[in-house]
């Protein structure tokens, strides 16, 4: 990995009125959660179910903010303490904050163009925007609008001894991405259940009650007009021409499936010179497996309690990791972030950076265009304001901060 590092060019100045209105945005929706209970009256309820709801019964989503709310972070007091900045350093490319848009799968259904507003508002900001393969706009033209900050995500795609997945890893390099990201913790497909109280089908159709329900939502159907259905465009090259979306979906079942093996890993790390990113870890043993095969960086996360309810919360689960691969691979902290101030604890306990998925979605359900850019904004407000309320004068000063993490897996609790 080249450590050298690289500036992304400053946010451009904002002119009085985009100030007005950034104020208002600020008094109007002062959290994460408020875009989420806005979102909520203003989307069709099959799409805000797919962007909100997780396994079984939401237990995964429910632990994910009690765990993070339960870390508790130990001010110190005594000197001057400055406005602090809130930028960060990953892989040797310098970033606005240690904050960044996680990869989302098929986006577009929860809200139709949310990879170019989102690729737009994290450009803006000088954030990282993981886009996912199963999105409506392709890695070429995603980074024709997030140039200094794209970085992109890939599921398994084995056929043809991974015909399809290296020839998107090439596609990412020549496109200029920064960091690949493998995800490995979708094995398979489970059951959302809110997903089928909402009459959404596996293939997506777009069905009679799915259609009633969005007449009821002009800004969603607004930004249907203006993007198209959502079709996963990045795979356009692999799949016959002018197929269906029920086509489409099945071309999609046939290639793509199965998390990477180890083995897998190490191929796309031989092809891919960048930094290489595994998403899904939770296990310290597999961490190291990863950082020995060469892998840079890690997501921590149980996938947003989407898969799997039982699973370790990714706040409870970093430490361990930290401790197993120490300062070898860049940690990502994912699942549950609603503030600045859970990025300050996820730091706190072991991460380089923590990445956002829902929030993004409920923030483009609120505001449209203009949610995911206000979203960031709280993000690094709240968390400069964390950074100055504990005395800290840097977000690295945030490592040494104290901690109580009562729900903290410890090495031994894995067997290991």
């Amino acid at each position: 990995m080249d450590d050298t590092r690289q500036i992304v060019p400053p946010a451009a100045a904002v002119s009085p009125q985009q100030a007005a209105e950034r104020l208002a945005l600020a008094r109007r929706f002062p959290t994460a959660m408020d875009l989420r209970e806005h979102a909520r009256k203003r989307m069709p309820n099959f799409a805000f179910e797919y962007m909100d709801g997780g396994n079984g019964a939401d237990g995964g989503i429910q632990r994910n903010w009690a765990a993070l709310d339960a870390v508790q972070l130990v001010p110190r007091y005594g000197k001057v303490v400055k406005p602090p900045p809130s930028d960060c350093t990953l892989f040797g490319r310098a970033y606005s904050a240690p904050i960044g848009v996680a990869p989302i799968g098929g986006p577009g259904t929860a809200f139709p163009g949310a990879e170019t507003y989102l690729a737009k508002a994290a450009q803006a900001a000088r954030v990282p925007y993981t886009l996912g393969v199963l999105s409506g706009i392709s890695v070429e033209d995603a980074a024709k609008i997030a140039p200094d900050v794209l970085w992109f995500q890939l599921y398994r795609f084995a056929n043809n001894d991974h015909k399809i997945g290296l020839e998107l890893t090439r596609r990412a390099a020549a496109a200029g991405v920064q960091a690949l990201v493998l995800t490995m913790d979708t094995p398979i497909r489970t059951v959302r259940s809110r997903e089928v109280k909402a009459g959404i089908v596996n293939p997506f159709k777009l069905t009679m009650r799915l259609r009633w329900d969005a007449i009821r939502s002009p800004a969603w159907l607004s930004s249907l007009a203006r993007n198209g259905i959502p079709r996963f465009v990045s795979l356009n090259p692999y799949a016959p021409p002018n197929l269906s979306l029920e086509e489409s979906a099945a071309f999609i079942r046939r290639e793509q499936g199965g998390a990477f093996t180890w083995e897998e890993i190490s191929k796309y790390r031989d092809v891919w010179k960048g930094p290489l990113v595994v998403k899904g870890v939770l296990h310290p043993a597999d961490a190291e497996r990863a950082v020995a095969l060469g892998v840079d960086g890690l997501f921590v996360t149980n996938h947003g309690g989407r898969q799997i309810d039982a699973l370790p919360t990714s706040i409870d689960a970093t430490p361990a990791i930290r401790a197993a691969v120490g300062n070898k691979a860049t940690i990502i902290l994912d699942s549950g972030v609603r503030s600045g101030v859970d990025a300050a604890r996820a730091i706190a306990c072991g991460a380089d950076a923590a990445f956002a998925g829902k929030s993004f979605l409920w923030s483009l359900g609120a505001l449209g265009e203009k949610g995911p850019g206000h979203l960031i904004r709280l993000y690094t407000e709240d968390l400069r304001a964390t950074l100055g309320q504990l005395g800290c004068a840097n977000v690295e000063e945030l490592r040494s901060v104290t901690t109580r993490h009562p729900g903290a897996w410890k090495t031994a609790d894995f067997g290991t």
